[in-house]
Parts: C-alpha cells; sequence; structure tokens
C-alpha cells in the first residue's frame, strides 16, 4: 500500500515538471523582436504570429480525443514530437538555415501552441486518476507551476549564451522532450485506485499544503536569485532544478505519517478545504436542502466564521435581485439559484452569468497574456532593450505566485469566508492599475511594478477559472465549457495584439529616421513612449470594463455561494 502511495506521489511531481517545462508560450517576447527582423515583417504581422500560438490552445479538445483511441504517454509524446517540429523549425528560420514563407511559419506558431494543450491534457488526466478526493487541489498546484516556465527558460538561455535570443527557440523544442522521457517511468507505473479514509485524505491535504510551501520557495528562489553572467546562471539554474526534484522526498513523508499526523496535522483545520467548491456529496446535499426548503431564499452571515460579502456589499452597494433600478434589474434577472447546475453549450451561451464571465476573463486575464507577449517590443522601444529578460522572469514568477494564491481562499474559507466571484473581482483590481502607471511613467521601476501586478493578476484568474466554471456551469460539464471559456483567448490575443501593433506601426512610421529602416528591412520599429502609451490607456479601461463585469457577476452570484456555504456548514454539524 505504501508503495503504491509513493508511486502516485512520484506522479504528482512528474506532472510538476511537466508544467514547469512545457508553458513555452511565455517566453515569445524574449525572441519576437529577432524574428521579427528575420522574417521581415510588420508589428502586425508580428501579433498574427502570436495569436497563432493562441489559437494552438483552441484545439485542445483534440487531445482529448486522441486518449480514446492511444494511451497517455503517446499524447504526451505527440505534444512532445509537435513541440519539437513547431519550435526547432522556427529555430532554422531565425537562424537563416532555411527560408520559409510567412504563411508556413504561422502554421509552426499554431502547432507550437496546439503542442501546450495537449501537455495539459496529459497533466490533468493524470492529477484527476490518481487523486480523486483531493483533485482540485492536485489541480491547482500543478497549473501554478505553469507560471515558472518562462523564469526556467530564462536561466537556461543564460546560462547558453546571454547574447544569443534564438535559443530560446531551440529550448522550447528540446526540453520538453526531454521532461517527457524523464516523466515515462512514473506514467507507465500508474499505481491502482482505491477509496482513501477520511484520515489519509486529511493526510493529503497536509502533503499539499507542504508542496505549496515548496512552491512558494522556488517561486521566491526564480524571482530573487538571478544573474545575467553565464556560469553564475548555470549554478542557480541547477539549483532551481534541486527545487523541482526536492519534492520526490514525498514519499519519506508518507512513511512519517503517524508522526506527522501527531505532531503537525493537529495544527491545521482542512476540512472542507479544496479548489473546486463543488464536489459531489456537498452537491447532493445542497440540491436536497433546497428541495426541503421550497426554494427559499435565506442568505446570512456565519457567526463561526466572518464574511467578506457583508462588507463588500456596503463598499459596492446591495446586490440583491429586489435592487431598485437598471443596475438591480441586471443582477435580478435571470439569477443563478444553485451552484453546481449542470449546463450543457446551448444553455451555457444563454445565460448572462456566462457573459459577464466571458467578459471579465476577456478583458482581464487575455489582456495579461498579450501584454506578455509584448514585452520585447515594450522594452525596445522605451529603450530597456536589456530588461527582456528581467521583465520575462517578473511576469512569469508572478503570474506563478497568482496561481497559487488562487487556492488560498479554500485553505481560509472555514476562517474568512468569501464568494469566489468576488475574489475573481479583487484579482482584477491590480490589471488597470498597472497599465495607467506604465503608460503614466516610461521609468524601469514603474515597467518592472508593472509587469509585477499583470503577472499576479492574469495568474490568479487562469488558474482560478476552472473552479469558477464547474461552480457556476456543473463539475460534470465542465470540459466542454471551459473550452467555450477560453475561446477568448485567441480572440483577444487577434484584437488586442492589432490594436497594439496598429499603433506601433503607425508611430514608427512617423519617424523619418525609422522610416528608412523601414525602407532598408521591411520592418518597423519604433522607439519612444509613443509607441505604447495609447496601448496602455486602451488596456486599462477595457481591464475596468472587465472589473465591473466582474463585480456584476459577482453581485448576481452571490447569493447563490452563500446558500451553498450555509447548506454546507449545516450539513457539517449534523
Amino acid at each position: 500500500m505504501a508503495g503504491h502511495e509513493s508511486r502516485k506521489w512520484m506522479i504528482l511531481v512528474a506532472t510538476m515538471w511537466i508544467q514547469a517545462f512545457t508553458g513555452t508560450n511565455f517566453d515569445f517576447s524574449a525572441y519576437s523582436s529577432e524574428l521579427k527582423a528575420i522574417l521581415g515583417i510588420s508589428q502586425v504581422q508580428l501579433n498574427y504570429l502570436a495569436t497563432a500560438s493562441d489559437l494552438g490552445k483552441a484545439l485542445g479538445w483534440s487531445s482529448g480525443l486522441a486518449l480514446m483511441y492511444i494511451p497517455l504517454w503517446s499524447v504526451m509524446f505527440v505534444a512532445a514530437f509537435m513541440g519539437l517540429f513547431g519550435y526547432g523549425i522556427q529555430w532554422l528560420v531565425i537562424l537563416d538555415l532555411i527560408s520559409l514563407p510567412y504563411f508556413v511559419v504561422f502554421f509552426l506558431c499554431l502547432l507550437a501552441g496546439c503542442s501546450i494543450t495537449w501537455f495539459n491534457t496529459v497533466c490533468f488526466v493524470l492529477c484527476i486518476k490518481n487523486f480523486p478526493s483531493n483533485r482540485p487541489l492536485a489541480l491547482a498546484l500543478t497549473v501554478s507551476f505553469n507560471g515558472v516556465s518562462a523564469a526556467l527558460y530564462n536561466l537556461a538561455a543564460i546560462s547558453m549564451n546571454p547574447s544569443l535570443s534564438h535559443i530560446y527557440l531551440l529550448l522550447n523544442a528540446f526540453i520538453p522532450f526531454i521532461t517527457s522521457i524523464a516523466a515515462l517511468v512514473p506514467i507507465l507505473r500508474l499505481p491502482p485506485v482505491n477509496p482513501l479514509p477520511s484520515d489519509a485524505i486529511k493526510h493529503e491535504q497536509l502533503i499539499f499544503v507542504v508542496l505549496n510551501v515548496l512552491a512558494g520557495i522556488t517561486g521566491l528562489y526564480l524571482l530573487f536569485v538571478h544573474s545575467t553572467d553565464s556560469s553564475t546562471a548555470r549554478v542557480i539554474f541547477a539549483g532551481a532544478i534541486l527545487l523541482l526534484v526536492l519534492p520526490l522526498g514525498i514519499p519519506g513523508i508518507i512513511y512519517a505519517k503517524d508522526w506527522s499526523q501527531r505532531k503537525v496535522f493537529s495544527s491545521f483545520t482542512l476540512e472542507g478545504s479544496g479548489f473546486l467548491l463543488v464536489d459531489a456529496d456537498d452537491l447532493e446535499f445542497h440540491k436536497e436542502f433546497l428541495s426541503r426548503e421550497n426554494s427559499q431564499i435565506n442568505v446570512t452571515s456565519y457567526s463561526n466564521g466572518p464574511t467578506l460579502t457583508l462588507s463588500l456589499t456596503r463598499i459596492i452597494g446591495m446586490g440583491g435581485a429586489r435592487d431598485e433600478g437598471c443596475c438591480g434589474e441586471i443582477i435580478g434577472k435571470d439569477q443563478l439559484f444553485m451552484l453546481g447546475e449542470e449546463h450543457k453549450a446551448g444553455m451555457l451561451v444563454k445565460r448572462l452569468d456566462f457573459w459577464l464571465y466571458y467578459l471579465a476573463y476577456f478583458c482581464g486575464g487575455t489582456i495579461g497574456l498579450v501584454y506578455s507577449n509584448n514585452l520585447g517590443q515594450i522594452a525596445q522601444s522605451l529603450g530597456h532593450n536589456s530588461m527582456t529578460s528581467t521583465l520575462i522572469t517578473l511576469y512569469s514568477s508572478f503570474s506563478f505566485f497568482g496561481r497559487l494564491l488562487s487556492a488560498a481562499p479554500d485553505f481560509i474559507r472555514l476562517k474568512l469566508y468569501f464568494a469566489r466571484t468576488g475574489w475573481l473581482a479583487i484579482a482584477l483590481v491590480p490589471t488597470p492599475i498597472a497599465f495607467f502607471l506604465v503608460a503614466a511613467s516610461g521609468k524601469e521601476v514603474a515597467l518592472q511594478a508593472g509587469t509585477a501586478l499583470i503577472g499576479l493578476s492574469s495568474g490568479f484568474i487562469f488558474a482560478a477559472a476552472v473552479s469558477i466554471t464547474s461552480e457556476l456551469f456543473g463539475p460534470n460539464s465542465v470540459g466542454v465549457n471551459h473550452n467555450i471559456l477560453i475561446t477568448n483567448i485567441p480572440i483577444g490575443s487577434l484584437v488586442y495584439g492589432f490594436l497594439a501593433a496598429l499603433i506601433y506601426d503607425n508611430n514608427a512610421a512617423a519617424g523619418a529616421a525609422t522610416f528608412a529602416q523601414q525602407m532598408m528591412t521591411d520592418s518597423v520599429v519604433c522607439m519612444g513612449r509613443k509607441c505604447y502609451f495609447s496601448t496602455f490607456i486602451w488596456w486599462g479601461c477595457l481591464a475596468l470594463f472587465g472589473f465591473a463585469s466582474s463585480v456584476l457577476l459577482f453581485l448576481r452570484t452571490r447569493p447563490a455561494y452563500d446558500r451553498f456555504e450555509q447548506n454546507r456548514r449545516a450539513n457539517l454539524l449534523d
């Protein structure tokens, strides 16, 4: 039995490795300027290449189809070969060893982006199969490691040669393939899954707390320990690898189970925690309770745990269905009555709650992703070209912390309860602040602070989105519904990126010296704050609109969350 448990945790560590080394889309800005110059394309055309990578994520359903016919390890290696081919050919193009037309490079970016979704599918399936009782915590932890990919690749690139940006493409091609080989043995030795007693489930939760602490240490290490010297960077990179290998000591923790329960576990109260509020038992009780109460709404503040709901209500106004005026009508119309009700695709797109959620994601996390794709040109235009790698590390590290923080509400929910849609609204606040800050000042400090805030905000949104989708629109339909939600990523990448590229190219063509360069190279380079000033203002305003959408979503769903929490606590007391 202990051997099966050890193998299960080895699979979790392998999943963390896969996530940590397959977020290859986050370092696009590191080599985008060189790719643009080699291909001789405009900023608008470069934006289409970034969109192609994001469009590959919309094809994630193909990996689920593949799992119906081939084993899991084969899906992983198909993803590895797609990335090897997509990034490897681009590397040959950027070295000028081969010449390809623009549409072929577009296809290569699409293929590389698709490989990321296939890797994600492998990770999700592994977590779901091996941690059925603590599936949400396993997903939250592993997904967070996708946020450190850019920081790890940045360290690896500096270790090899800090002056060659095309090395990122070489690393993107081969590191996921090598990681797949390293993860193969644990995946092939999947242990049998047996139901766990309540004590074992609590012990698993304790181990997840330990793993989250180790993850936080890894993120802080990557954020604060860095160097532009190759030899020093190699030592730092080795330290990062050591931190990723360290969780393999989990089998030792398992064998120390009795000691940990006596000495440590008594300090934690994790009952009812989990990344997804809607689990099968709680949901069935919730539905039964509502039927007994004859659909009567009863929203209360719990005496055994203070809530933030009432505090936020005082700030943004009462959000019940009985409010007067236009806002009250929007809040009360077709309001979600309970969590976990299954929504098929046709029903989903008819709900106002879904479109508010869609807009909040579209004007929040997606804008942050587009910002990261443009970091190379942003730093170059502001005269901070040498800062590109630092900015990538900042965005990556704070995105990682944002993803880790997305699980925090579940660990504190008995002490401080708040609807998850309310946490989503709070997570959107830093994004408009960051864009207005960067627009107001082109200094290095402002750019670094803005990048960190955007990374933190978008990371939280990316990680929390699966949970919110499951809670609002049903856990059994989450696969289809979440894929519908993330269609906003390629759309946003195209729209926001096109807006930024159009302003960039217009400002570049306005400069006489730059225009002469454009005539010689067919590539547009813009310098100065004017290149992205209007873009930052537009993005900031759109982020405010996303925040407003999230607040409306919170007000509309708050009664359902409060009823669910009230019923869950009543169930625990019975």
